[in-house]
């Protein structure tokens, strides 16, 4: 009975310790994005930035981001347009290891909606950190992320074509992904659940 006692208080305990964070930031720099009526793809972008909701942050050479979309479904490459997502698209986060951050997937998962890019000729306002300069050229692509360790939100990638349009390929800016886990809460009550179970199978056993 201590022995089903301590392991309850753990299940309790660790999903807190993991999970105490409830969402993540991951900011990523580079690659580069190929467009055509097929959908979007991003390759080679390096993570550079993970940082959880307390705050705490790491840094470096940290690991890469990819996506792809579906076809597109209106408007196009020069002046922007939207594009599938849903089972055509995939997005993964790898880690490589590097400050403590684990070696492997840190996030994989589709787009759960319509992918937009946007071109963007005069700031607005909910960009604080925009710039335009006169007479080029800033996309934005965003999109919601679902995956199996998470719901993703305001996934955001900007580059600039200069005074051209994307005609298909593209070195990539900056991008932004935000990945919300789910609550200590949620995963506490799942380990309580799997407690009651393991002592229920004990208990079998004994008779």
């Amino acid at each position: 009975m201590k022995n089903i006692l301590l392991l309850a208080v753990l299940a309790l305990a660790l999903p807190t310790a993991v999970f105490a964070d409830s969402n993540t930031d991951y900011t990523n720099t580079g690659g580069v994005l190929t467009g055509s009526s097929s959908g979007l793809t991003l390759t080679g972008s390096v993570l550079i930035s993970v940082t959880g909701s307390g705050g705490s942050s790491i840094v470096g050479t940290l690991g890469s981001v990819a996506f792809g979309t579906g076809a597109l479904l209106s408007g196009s490459l020069a002046d922007g347009g939207t594009f599938a997502g849903g089972s055509s698209s995939w997005f993964t986060i790898t880690g490589n290891g590097t400050n403590g951050l684990a070696n492997g997937t840190l996030f994989t998962g589709t787009f759960s909606g319509p992918v937009t890019l946007t071109l963007i000729t005069v700031c607005p306002t909910s960009m604080p950190t925009c710039t335009v300069a006169e007479g080029t050229h800033l996309y934005q692509v965003s999109g919601n992320l679902a995956g199996a360790n998470g719901n993703g939100y305001t996934v955001q990638l900007s580059f600039n074509t200069g005074v051209g349009y994307f005609d298909g390929t593209v070195g990539m800016g900056s991008g932004d992904t935000n990945i919300v886990v789910p609550e200590p809460g949620s995963l506490g009550l799942l380990g309580t659940g799997l407690i009651a179970l393991a002592g229920i199978v004990r208990r079998k056993l004994k008779a």
